[in-house]
């Protein structure tokens, strides 16, 4: 049975300050916890009521309904409630000169940034680079929106202008100003920049573009959704190598 004091605890890791404080983060969709366990995720506490399917591996806590009601942060709640550990390590020196990155600049959106993590293990970049101003990585929308790909894509959060003043590598950034992005060469080694819905790449990440890429337009739409946008750019990098 849950004690007062775990319900409340649990309850609070909806809120980002209290998931930082407590180094934990939260996932209670039943596909999306049965993708990051098969992953290889371990989860630090995993509930479930009687009603969910685990895998066999999953070692959970059964509780009531109505105890699972109480700590879900949503108003329908799931059979399945898991609790994850938040692990951040500091992007490898040099990183960027090896292999193909996607780099987040100011997307806010979380569907946006889940979607853009399955983009990257869709195309298997090598890894995902934010801002600090992006949506929270660790939020359930972000996972969610991700699916099991939060766990297989390699993602950093980092000072993006200062990352990429660094980067001896091509730095292409998605621009409805930019060359037509069918002609790119074939790029071993490059990054990926997609700017914010509302307002594209912020003015020091175009400081650091070496080379600006659009999507030729043919309809009358204004734009592209952000993870739209990004899986064009990156199956034209991936066509343009031949795998």
């Amino acid at each position: 049975m849950l004690t007062k004091a775990r319900i409340t605890r649990l309850r609070a890791l909806r809120e980002k300050k209290h998931r930082e404080a407590d180094g934990l983060y939260v996932v209670e969709n039943p596909k999306v916890v049965a993708e990051l366990l098969a992953a290889g995720v371990t989860f630090a506490e995993l509930y479930a009521t009687a009603a969910w399917k685990s895998p066999p591996h999953a070692l959970t806590s059964e509780i009531t309904a109505d105890e699972i009601a109480r700590i879900s942060h949503f108003p329908t709640p799931s059979e399945v409630f898991a609790v994850g550990r938040i692990e951040r390590a500091p992007l490898p020196a040099g990183a960027l000169a090896h292999g193909l990155t996607l780099a987040l600049d100011g997307i806010q959106d979380p569907g946006n940034v889940g979607t853009l993590l399955r983009v990257s293990d869709w195309f298997a970049f090598d890894r995902v680079l934010l801002s600090p101003d992006c949506a929270d990585l660790f939020s359930q929308k972000v996972i969610n929106a991700s699916m099991g790909s939060f766990a297989r894509v390699k993602t950093f959060t980092v000072d993006l202008p200062e990352t990429l003043a660094q980067a001896n590598t091509p730095v292409l950034g998605c621009d409805l100003g930019g060359d037509d992005v069918h002609a790119l060469p074939a790029l071993r080694d490059a990054v990926v920049v997609i700017g914010s819905e509302g307002q594209g790449l912020s003015d020091a990440v175009r400081k650091c573009v070496t080379h600006y890429v659009t999507i030729p337009k043919y309809g009358g739409a204004e734009s592209l959704n952000a993870g739209v946008a990004a899986a064009i750019v990156c199956d034209n990098l991936r066509r343009a190598l031949g795998r």
